[in-house]
C-alpha cells in the first residue's frame, strides 16, 4: 500500500513538472539573454545569486509545502495568461524588461493555478524576489544615475567646504585646493549598489519584520540608506585623496572604498530594522 501511494505521488509530481518545463522551454531564449546581461553588466552580477536565494526560500518551507494537497485555482490562470500576454508584447516590441518580468509573472501564475492558493501564499515572496534579477530599463537607469551623481557631488562639496577645504564644483567634478580634482562618474553614482541593496533590503525586511507595514517601511528605507552610504564613500574618497592617499582612486583602493558602501548600508539597515520593529510591534 505504501509503495503504491509513493508511486502515485511520484507520478503526480512528474506530471506537475511538465507544464513548468514547457514554460522554461518557451522562455529559454529570454532567460539565456538575461544570463548574458548578468555576466557582462557589472550592475547586475548579483543576478546569479537571486534564483538561488529564491530557491532556498522555497526549500526552507518544504516540509509545510509537502503537506499541502495541490488544488487548481482559477486566479492563478488569470495571472498566467497576463504573463503570457506581456511576453508576447515584450518580445514583439523588443522590450526586454517586460519580456523578462513576464517570466516571473507566468511562473507564479502557473504555480498558483496548479498548486493552489495556500501554496502561492506561502511562496509569493520567493517569486517576488526573482524580480531583482531583472535589469531595469536603461531609460530609468540613466534617469536615476544622473541625479544621484549630482547629489553625491553637491553634498561632498558642501561637506568639504564645511571643514575648511577650498573647493570649486563644476557639475560632477570637484576641484580641491592643491590641484586635485575628483570626478563623480556614473559608476560612483551609487546606482550599482542601490540595485543590490534593494534586493538585500527586501530579503532582510521579509525575515526581520512581522507586520507587512513594517516590512514595506524597512524595504523603502533601503533607498535613502544606499544614497547616504554612497555620499559617505565619495566624501571619504575626496578627503583621503586630497590629504593623504592620492592613489585611493586607483585599484585596489577604489574597489575597497566601493565595498565600504555595503558595510555602511548593512549597518544602517540593521539599525533601521531594530527601530522599525519596535515602532510597529
Amino acid at each position: 500500500m505504501t509503495d503504491t501511494s509513493t508511486a502515485n505521488t511520484h507520478a503526480r509530481t512528474g506530471l506537475l513538472l511538465i507544464p513548468f518545463a514547457a514554460l522554461v522551454l518557451v522562455y529559454l531564449p529570454t532567460l539565456m539573454d538575461l544570463v548574458v546581461d548578468w555576466w557582462q553588466d557589472d550592475n547586475y552580477t548579483h543576478g546569479f545569486l537571486v534564483p538561488l536565494v529564491s530557491g532556498y526560500l522555497v526549500w526552507s518551507v518544504r516540509k509545510e509545502l509537502a503537506e499541502l494537497r495541490p488544488q487548481t485555482a482559477g486566479a492563478g490562470l488569470v495571472v498566467l495568461l497576463a504573463g503570457m500576454v506581456l511576453f508576447v508584447l515584450g518580445t514583439g516590441a523588443a522590450e526586454y524588461f517586460t519580456a523578462r518580468f513576464s517570466f516571473v509573472l507566468s511562473l507564479f501564475g502557473l504555480t498558483w493555478y496548479l498548486l493552489g492558493h495556500t501554496f502561492a501564499r506561502r511562496t509569493w515572496f520567493a517569486f517576488f524576489f526573482l524580480c531583482f534579477m531583472i535589469p531595469i530599463p536603461y531609460v530609468i537607469y540613466y534617469a536615476v544615475a544622473g541625479p544621484m551623481q549630482l547629489l553625491a557631488s553637491k553634498v561632498t562639496a558642501t561637506l568639504l567646504s564645511a571643514i575648511g577645504m577650498g573647493i570649486v564644483r563644476q557639475g560632477n567634478i570637484i576641484h580641491i585646493a592643491g590641484g586635485y580634482s575628483l570626478e563623480v562618474v556614473e559608476a560612483c553614482s551609487g546606482i550599482r549598489s542601490l540595485m543590490a541593496l534593494l534586493a538585500l533590503g527586501a530579503l532582510y525586511s521579509y525575515w526581520s519584520q512581522k507586520k507587512p507595514v513594517a516590512q514595506v517601511t524597512l524595504f523603502l528605507s533601503t533607498i535613502p540608506i544606499a544614497v547616504f552610504a554612497n555620499v559617505v564613500r565619495v566624501f571619504l574618497t575626496a578627503l583621503l585623496a586630497s590629504t593623504f592617499v592620492e592613489e585611493i582612486t586607483a585599484e585596489p583602493w577604489h574597489t575597497i572604498m566601493g565595498l565600504s558602501v555595503f558595510v555602511v548600508s548593512y549597518l544602517c539597515l540593521a539599525v533601521a530594522g531594530v527601530v522599525i520593529r519596535k515602532v510597529f510591534r
